[in-house]
């Protein structure tokens, strides 16, 4: 299958026409779009309500009426206010996407999971926050107890829930070996989350350089999922010039990006090793 991900669109109205153009064109079997999708800010907007209807769905209607059978796959990330996460399970409701945090859905001979949780953040917004593998907060981060909602959350569920424990469920949905996993976070310690911190010091105290999530890390190299997918760090192809890598026999690949242009990677399920990323 042709597949196309992209993630960090953070509501640039250029790269979604850009992006859209290139979906009529090519026709790919499936779309994915790994997260902070929307424009910035938290808390009831109307302009961020009115870009997720007019500037997304709109376009994704389109097609549909136009007979495309492009399926697409869709989380939200930390930079997105849970509150809007209701526009998107209605348009799954109306068979535009596929609204797949924390589920999993089938894809012709294959699975699609999806999960936007990112470990904790120096960011206030935490909708889409969660401890890692435990209640550990790292030096320059804001623990999940703290910082701004969107939606209430109970504080046992903020304090007690991880990352790790939800991979753990997530895993049962379907064979891991079958399966596309759709993050926002991507994995500690790899070419893939490697963040512009170098030298910073916060309460006398280095900042670590590597910030997406050991449990996503460890869940790669022990599980050996099909491929996964990842958003989130930016700047982290500009710092180490890679935007894939393999842990055992998984492909991992970044689609996030630090310029203004739309980072577009192209990748087919029975030929993964030459999937390529274009800066359009």
């Amino acid at each position: 299958m042709k597949c196309i991900f992209v993630s960090d669109l953070h509501g640039n109205k250029s790269r979604y026409n850009m992006l859209f153009n290139i979906i009529e064109k090519e026709k790919p079997d499936g779309v994915f779009l790994g997260g902070d999708i929307l424009p910035s800010g938290f808390g009831l907007n109307e302009d961020i309500e009115k870009f997720l209807k007019e500037i997304f769905l709109s376009k994704v209607i389109k097609l549909k009426k136009s007979n495309f059978e492009t399926r697409f796959f869709t989380i939200l990330g930390n930079d997105d206010p849970r509150i809007y996460e209701k526009i998107m399970i209605e348009a799954e409701k109306d068979d535009l996407i596929e609204y797949i945090h924390n589920k999993t859905v089938s894809f012709e001979n294959l699975f699609v999971t999806g999960y936007s949780f990112i470990p904790p953040s120096p960011f206030q917004l935490k909708d889409w926050e969660k401890y890692d593998v435990s209640q550990f907060t790292d030096v320059g981060a804001i623990s999940p107890e703290k910082g701004l909602r969107t939606l209430e959350v109970s504080i046992d569920k903020i304090i007690y829930s991880t990352i790790k424990e939800d991979l753990k469920k997530l895993s049962k949905n379907a064979p891991i070996e079958k399966t596309i996993f759709l993050f926002h976070s991507p994995p500690y310690n790899s070419y893939l989350d490697r963040a512009d911190l170098d030298g910073k010091i916060v309460n006398y105290a280095p900042v670590d350089v590597h910030v997406g999530s050991i449990a996503i890390q460890r869940f790669i190299e022990k599980k050996q999922p099909f491929l996964t997918l990842h958003g989130h760090v930016h700047e982290s192809t500009r710092i180490t010039g890679y935007w894939k890598q393999k842990f055992g026999k998984t492909y991992s690949f970044n689609a996030s990006h630090d310029g203004p242009e739309l980072a577009l990677v192209r990748f087919k399920t029975d030929d993964l090793e030459n999937a390529t990323r274009a800066i359009l």
